[in-house]
C-alpha cells in the first residue's frame, strides 16, 4: 500500500539548486516498501564485516579522545551498479587486456577524481574514522525509476559530509581561535555537493537519510588542571539512529529521535524531498564516557530490535569478547578493545537480521503498522547496518 503525496508534496517546485523533476511522474517521493507475510523473502545475501581504523588527515588538530570501530552489514539484495561516472564500466573492446584486475575493470567508484569514501551495503551507506562515524539509508523504492540510485545518494551524501569536515578542520586558523564542529553545516554542504554532482548529464534520481556522531571534546580553556571529557555532536535527519550504550551499567545513555513525515516516509534528502539539513537536521551534544560505544545504525537495526534488546546485545557481546570469545585481539580486551567493536557490530547485525526473516516474530516495525492500522506481521527484511564506535583515551602524542 502505497499513500497518496500530501498536498504540499504534490505542489512543491524544484528550488534554484535542484534538478528538474518532469522526468518523475507523479512529482512525489517514495515511503519504503512495506513487508507482511506473504512478501518475497530477501535474497540470502552474506553479511560482510570487518574492523578497520581509518583517521581524518593530520591537520594539526589533537584530540584527547578517539574512537576504536568495527562495522558489520546485510544486504536485503545486492546494489544497484553506480552509473558513469561514479563507477567506469568494464571496456568491451577486445584489444583490451583480459585480466579482470586491468584499470579498465576497476570496481572502485570516484567523484571528481576521487575515491568515495566509506561502504555501499544496498541502499545504505557507512564511514568510520577516528573522530566520526555515520550510516545513511538510501530509500529503496527509487531502485524501480530507470535514472534511480539511493545507494549513490547515500554514499554520495557520506562522502561530502566528511569532506566538509574535514576542510573545515584543515582550515588555518589563529592561536585564539579554536576548532569547534559545525556537523549541520558540515551536512547541508554535503547535500549542495551532491545534488551537483548528480545534476545535468550526471542525472541520478535518489533520497537518503543521514544520521551521524562527530567526537570531540569538553574542557575549561583557562584552567590546564580542569578535567577533560568526551563530548559527541549527534546530528539526525531521518530515521537512522545513533545511540549510545554504556555495557558497565548496562544501560542506554543515549538515543536520537526518528524524524517522519508519516510512518514509514522518513525525512530524506534528495529528489523533490522538501527537507534540508538547515531546515531539518537535529544535532544534539551527548556528555559520554570513556568506555562508553557509540552506534550508527541504519533502520534494518532498530525496525527490529527494541532499544533494550540492542543495549542488551551489545553488552552481552563486550562481557563475551572480554572472556575470550569473537576472534584474535590485538592487545588487552577491556571494553571490547583491540578488535571487539567488529565482534560487537556482528553480533547486532546477526540479532537483527533473525528477526527480520522470521514472518512470525515480533518487531518494533509490525507494532507500529498495527497501530497505523496496517496489516503487518513478523520483522522487517531490510538492509542492516552497524557500525560500532568505543570510546577510548587517546595516547598518540
Amino acid at each position: 500500500m502505497i499513500r497518496p503525496a500530501p498536498s504540499f508534496l504534490l505542489a512543491f517546485k524544484s528550488g534554484p539548486t535542484r534538478r528538474t523533476l518532469s522526468s518523475v511522474h507523479p512529482t512525489r517521493w517514495h515511503r519504503r516498501p512495506q513487508h507482511t507475510a506473504g512478501s518475497n523473502p530477501p535474497s540470502k545475501t552474506p553479511e560482510v564485516s570487518g574492523g578497520f581504523t581509518t583517521p581524518l588527515p593530520d591537520s594539526g588538530l589533537s584530540l584527547p579522545f578517539r574512537f576504536e570501530t568495527g562495522f558489520a552489514l546485510y544486504a536485503k539484495r545486492a546494489p544497484r551498479p553506480f552509473p558513469p561516472p561514479f563507477l567506469s564500466p568494464p571496456s568491451g573492446s577486445f584489444s583490451d587486456p583480459l585480466s579482470t584486475h586491468h584499470q579498465s575493470r576497476d570496481k572502485r567508484a570516484f567523484v571528481d577524481g576521487e575515491l568515495i569514501r566509506g561502504w555501499t551495503n544496498g541502499d545504505d551507506a557507512v564511514y568510520a574514522s577516528d573522530y566520526f562515524i555515520c550510516a545513511n539509508d538510501g530509500v529503496g523504492a527509487w531502485s524501480a525509476r530507470p535514472r534511480g540510485h539511493a545507494g549513490l545518494w547515500s554514499r554520495l551524501i557520506l562522502h561530502f559530509w566528511v569532506a566538509a569536515m574535514q576542510e573545515d578542520i584543515e582550515k588555518p586558523r589563529s592561536s585564539s581561535q579554536k576548532y569547534h564542529p559545525d556537523p549541520i553545516r558540515y551536512l547541508q554542504q554535503a547535500y549542495e555537493r551532491t545534488i551537483e554532482a548528480t545534476s545535468g548529464p550526471n542525472d541520478c534520481l535518489g533520497t537518503t537519510t543521514a544520521t551521524g556522531a562527530q567526537l570531540f571534546y569538553k574542557a575549561d580553556d583557562g584552567d590546564k588542571a580542569s578535567p577533560v571529557s568526551p563530548l559527541l555532536y549527534v546530528t539526525n535527519l531521518g530515521d537512522s539512529q545513533v545511540m549510545v550504550v554504556r555495557p558497565s551499567g548496562r544501560e542506554m545513555v543515549y538515543k536520537s529521535e526518528e524524524q517522519w513525515h508519516w510512518f514509514d516516509c522518513p525525512r530524506q534528502l534528495g529528489t523533490n524531498s522538501p527537507d534540508t539539513p538547515t531546515q531539518n537536521a537535529v544535532l544534539d551534544i551527548v556528555e559520554i564516557k570513556e568506555g562508553d560505544i557509540v552506534l550508527a545504525m541504519t533502520d534494518g537495526v532498530i525496525d527490529n530490535l527494541w532499544p533494550h534488546e540492542i543495549v542488551e546485545n551489545v553488552t552481552e557481546s563486550v562481557k563475551r569478547w572480554e572472556a575470550g570469545e569473537g576472534g584474535q585481539a590485538s592487545g588487552p580486551r577491556k571494553d571490547g578493545a583491540n578488535g571487539g567493536m567488529e565482534f560487537v557490530a556482528q553480533e547486532l547485525v546477526s540479532a537483527a537480521k533473525q528477526i527480520a526473516l522470521d514472518p512470525f516474530a515480533e518487531s518494533p516495525f509490525m507494532e507500529h503498522a498495527i497501530e497505523e492500522g496496517l496489516a503487518s506481521s513478523g520483522g522487517k527484511p531490510d538492509d542492516i547496518s552497524v557500525v560500532a564506535a568505543l570510546c577510548r583515551r587517546n595516547t598518540t602524542p
